[in-house]
């Protein structure tokens, strides 16, 4: 398990906007939010490492956390009737758990540290405070994550691994 500090403490996340900037998929968060709002959010996020193997999360769970990938992979994974399918691998400068923190239904796949991997967490009580104290940077960070959520339903073959 990682060692998660307080979210009140102030983060250097210069590390995830350089991973957000080289990401050219184009459900890339660089394309749809802007590397300076990142220093306001870096008072709502928490870093935390995981190793290879480390199932992040789980299908079915309520948990509506978003992870923001710095470095390594995930691996996303859905069980059928015809056992598990893997749906995607989510690199650096991406996040997972969009689907969940806007719909509040249950996770419809899991994910897995695919490679060691460097994640900012964020939760819902985080982005309520942001949005409190920093509305413009929650309403374009819920924008740029929307937009990857519907690029990412846009794409057929990823359509179902909304986390």
């Amino acid at each position: 398990m990682p060692l998660n500090p307080p979210v009140s403490a102030r983060h250097d996340v210069s590390g995830l906007v350089a991973s957000i900037s080289r990401n050219s998929d184009l459900n890339s968060l660089g394309q749809f939010l802007e590397p300076f709002r990142w220093s306001v959010l870096a008072d709502f996020v928490r870093p935390a490492s995981y190793p290879r193997g480390h199932l992040l999360i789980s299908q079915g769970d309520k948990d509506r956390r978003l992870f923001f990938v710095e470095t390594g992979n995930l691996r996303v994974d859905m069980r059928t009737e015809g056992g598990p399918v893997q749906l995607a691998i989510i690199g650096a400068g991406s996040v997972v758990g969009e689907g969940s923190f806007f719909s509040h239904l249950a996770r419809n796949a899991s994910v897995a540290v695919y490679s060691d991997c460097k994640l900012w967490e964020m939760t819902p009580r985080d982005f309520e405070s942001l949005a409190r104290q920093h509305p413009s940077v929650a309403l374009a960070l819920a924008m740029a994550l929307g937009a990857t959520l519907a690029t990412r339903m846009l794409d057929i073959s990823k359509r179902i691994s909304i986390t």
